[in-house]
């Protein structure tokens, strides 16, 4: 007999999956940075979708820093238009496509007419879901809950609407109990389908349900279009449901909650008619009527749970939800608050928590009552007042608000175009005119460096209310906001005492003899008369930029000083020059470094000097190696390019370089094939070199910061191949997956001499061990567990068959747990039974029993008649693992 497992079936593996919904103009380009993506636009589609003929094409989604709604031009080629961006974080995305006639014409939205309309309220919009880790409780459940239109009479509109109903898992019609019920409405311009397209409400309260935190409810997602909300939720709404559903009409037993007027609906109700739901959540929402101790007594009397939930200071109920908890406080009602989400503002993001945190407690009674964790407190806050210089203006937390001046007044279109989307990426984000004439725009924003400007209908301005400069672009302007992440950390300025000293050192350049300046980045305590020269890099700028930009725009000065204040680098002295325009092998080896060694006490000895640039830079640092070998013992370069040339010395090259590590971008660095061609050809010629690991992003600023971070405390350090190797591999069972292994099995499993029972004769033996591997999480395994099967084939030999309802089985689980059960005996024919003919279980686990590793046995038995004809027969015993929902 022979133990196979069969491949189909049997593996059930957690997959980064390619969520581009259902636009086929979204596609996942070959990367080595996950979640890329790509739109493409065929141009012959924009026109009848438009009625456009287009100058600009642009795609336009919530990709912003705090998923605000921005622009991201496309490019035209070969008769599409098209944009990348990414990486994109975990979670769902809205957007749209649009075209101008003219950048001072309005855009006109639209999505691929091979799509199904995404969003009910509007129609050009579509989504993309990109699963991962955080987003885990919004992606799809097997064997979630169930969603149905219910269609009502409204007394109010004098129409048919409609309400979206979720039941549980497991819901049952009949049940003796009815279920509470949970109603939700949406905001004013929203539908209350949106709750599913954009909410992901569904998804939310499937992955509840499947991990245990939701008590069995019903949803229902009622339509709040109505001046009469009051008599539309009681006298349509809710009866409509109760009549459909088994739901309960207990006041205890029934909770209610919106987002913005769908909030203030439900607050509403909580004074005209205390104690009709017990529980009453407010998402971005406010409230009018004022409250009196009276009031606030009967709805502490009547009322279970009130909590209020806001965004950042960029949603525009922000202020307002800040008011409500104060009216609470003052009137006495108790009331729990989420505090402010500082990450985002009025945005589906943020309504998709709030629902995810009120319901996980609407019918339970958790020990914390406090806001979410991270959350601020709600506290007043109001932003400068017109006019007001320096801009951008940033607040504490990072929330950081720009504004033009009148010029623009006249304006039809004013964006703000900097390195603020995913990996430093270039999106457009609309401003908003003001009353005044002016353009604002508030924005949360990550910690790092930031440079920028406005683009008023296609043209680039300064923003003339920002101090900073960049010489190589005049229109770009800089700020810095403090916070976590690598550049936050690096690129922030540290206390005046612990930083270093940045001059100006001039030098008189081979391009016409004409006269240049450098950089120059000296350590806290340099002493220019120190008996030992001090290590010196050579930093380099890239094309179209020079000396000034790793300063002005790169911040070399703060990273600098942060890795010494930290410990990380050796002092040294960092000499940023001009490289444009010159031989620079011979600028830099005949003018840069000797003013270098004349004006700072810096050493000549190449062991003790480095050398590295971006992009063209990057040329000129490896067109430097390759001329003159031995002369920098460290060589960086990043978004790299320059292959050695034929006659390179490569036994110099490998024996005066200490190290040489390479950096590039992904394929949004257009050098990325350049630098992947660079690679090849160090390999090919047996140059030794370190390829960094990818850093996600273009050609960008934000992929340079990172690579000089970590390209610092290299230096000057001797060999840093020394140090211990760390190697890790992971499991695929470990890794969100449900796999089966089988012991080995040699050639076979051979049965035992036979046993005359009588009648038959009986052979019998052990199954291999089997192991099955559950590390799914609940949002790909659901509500439901796994279970193992086997079949049988005929047995034959020489001609003669041995059908398989003569072979049977007894399993056994050899790892018991609560969950984990062992199949039932299967007998053979002899004794009246199928055999495994037909597949018989091995083990089934549930969700309570499925998680980990279970060992899995049987004792084999094979029965065959009395005066069965003599032979070898062999058999193929199939073992099957499935997930069950």
């Amino acid at each position: 007999m022979t133990v196979a497992a069969v491949g189909a079936g049997s593996i059930l593996a957690a997959q980064n999956a390619v969520a581009a919904g259902t636009d086929p103009w979204i596609s996942v380009p070959p990367n080595p940075v996950a979640d890329v993506y790509r739109f493409t636009v065929p141009d012959a589609a924009i026109q009848p979708a438009t009625g456009v003929d287009p100058a600009v094409v642009a795609v336009e989604g919530n990709f912003g820093p705090g998923k605000t709604w921005s622009t991201l031009n496309m490019g035209a080629s070969g008769g599409n238009w098209s944009s990348t961006i990414g990486p994109l974080d975990p979670g769902l995305y809205y957007y749209q496509y649009s075209a101008r006639p003219a950048w001072n014409q309005d855009a006109v939205g639209f999505r691929n007419p091979d799509s199904p309309q995404g969003v009910t309220s509007k129609p050009a919009w579509n989504t993309l879901f990109v699963p991962g880790p955080g987003a885990e409780w919004l992606a799809d459940v097997p064997a979630g809950g169930q969603l149905e239109t219910l269609t009502y009479d409204s007394t109010v509109a004098e129409e048919e609407r409609s309400a979206l109903v979720w039941t549980p898992p497991s819901y049952d019609a009949d049940r003796a109990e009815p279920y509470p019920v949970l109603y939700l409405l949406p905001d004013a311009g929203q539908s209350y389908s949106e709750w599913t397209e954009l909410g992901r409400a569904a998804q939310i309260l499937d992955n509840l349900a499947v991990e245990g935190d939701l008590e069995p409810m019903v949803v229902v997602m009622g339509d709040g279009d109505t001046a009469d909300a009051r008599a539309e939720v009681l006298d349509n709404i809710l009866p409509s449901a109760r009549a459909e559903f088994n739901i309960s009409d207990d006041p205890s037993n029934q909770a209610i909650a919106g987002i913005g007027r769908g909030a203030s609906q439900a607050l509403n109700l909580l004074l005209t008619d205390t104690g009709e739901f017990s529980k009453v959540g407010s998402f971005s929402g406010s409230l009018v009527s004022t409250v009196n101790a009276t009031k606030a007594a009967q709805i502490n009397e009547a009322t279970d749970l009130v909590r209020v939930y806001t965004g950042n200071v960029t949603d525009p109920a922000y202020n307002r939800t800040v008011a409500l908890a104060n009216k609470f406080t003052a009137a006495g009602v108790e009331f729990q608050s989420d505090g402010s989400d500082p990450e985002t503002g009025g945005t589906w993001d943020t309504w998709q928590k709030s629902l995810h945190d009120f319901a996980s407690r609407v019918f339970a009674s958790p020990s914390d009552t406090g806001p979410s964790e991270g959350h601020l407190p709600l506290e007043s806050h109001s932003l400068p007042a017109p006019g007001t210089a320096p801009t951008p203006w940033i607040d504490e937390n990072g929330v950081v608000t720009f504004e033009t001046g009148t010029e623009f007044a006249d304006a039809n279109h004013v964006t703000v175009w900097g390195n603020f989307g995913p990996a430093g990426s270039w999106p457009r984000i609309p401003m908003t005119k003001q009353s005044d004439g002016r353009w604002r725009l508030t924005v949360p924003f990550e910690g790092g460096s930031y440079y920028y400007k406005f683009v008023v209908e296609g043209v680039d301005h300064k923003d003339t209310g920002n101090p900073t400069s960049v010489l190589s672009e005049p229109n770009w302007s800089t700020f810095f906001v403090a916070g976590d992440g690598i550049r936050g950390e690096y690129a922030g300025d540290v206390a005046p005492e612990s930083r270093g000293a940045v001059e100006v050192l001039p030098y008189t350049s081979t391009a016409n003899e004409q006269e240049r300046s450098a950089y120059v980045w000296t350590p806290p305590g340099y002493d220019a008369d120190r008996a030992e020269a001090y290590p010196v890099f050579y930093l380099q700028h890239g094309g179209g930029q020079t000396w000034t930009d790793w300063v002005e725009v790169g911040r070399a000065a703060q990273i600098l000083d942060n890795h010494y204040l930290k410990g990380n680098i050796l002092p040294m002295v960092v000499v940023m020059g001009n490289g444009n325009g010159v031989d620079f092998p011979n600028e830099l080896l005949t003018r840069i470094v000797p003013a270098a060694e004349t004006q700072y006490n810096v050493s000549s000895d190449p062991k003790q000097r480095a050398l590295a640039g971006l992009s063209m830079g990057s040329g000129h640092t490896l067109s430097t190696l390759w001329a003159h070998p031995g002369e920098f013992g460290y060589i960086g370069a990043m978004s790299a390019f320059g292959a050695p040339p034929a006659g390179a010395d490569i036994e110099a090259i490998n024996e005066g370089t200490e190290l040489m590590r390479i950096y590039t971008g992904d394929i949004q660095d257009f050098t990325y094939q350049n630098t992947l061609s660079l690679i090849a050809a160090l390999e090919d010629r047996g140059i030794d070199h370190e390829f960094a690991p990818i850093i996600p992003g273009p050609h960008s600023w934000d992929v340079w910061q990172k690579s000089l971070i970590d390209f610092l405390p290299r230096l000057f350090k001797g060999d840093t191949s020394e140090g211990i190797p760390i190697e890790a591999e992971i499991p695929e069972a470990e890794n969100g997956v449900l796999a089966m292994t089988i012991a080995d099995y040699g050639d076979g499993v051979a049965l035992s001499e036979p046993e005359n029972a009588g009648d038959r004769l009986r052979m019998t033996g052990q199954l291999p061990e089997v192991t099955v591997s559950d590390s799914r999480t609940a949002q790909q395994a659901g509500v439901g567990g796994w279970a193992v099967s086997g079949h049988a084939d005929s047995f034959t030999s020489t001609g003669q068959t041995l059908t398989a309802d003569h072979f049977g089985w007894t399993p056994d689980v050899l790892t018991p747990r609560p969950g984990l059960v062992a199949g039932s005996p299967v007998d053979t024919v002899l004794d009246g039974g199928p055999g495994l003919e037909t597949p018989g279980t091995l083990a089934s686990a549930d969700a309570e029993g499925r998680f980990g590793s279970a060992v899995l046995g049987a004792e084999l038995e094979l029965e065959v008649p009395v005066g069965t004809q003599p032979g070898t027969y062999t058999g193929l015993l199939t073992i099957s693992l499935f997930p069950v929902d």
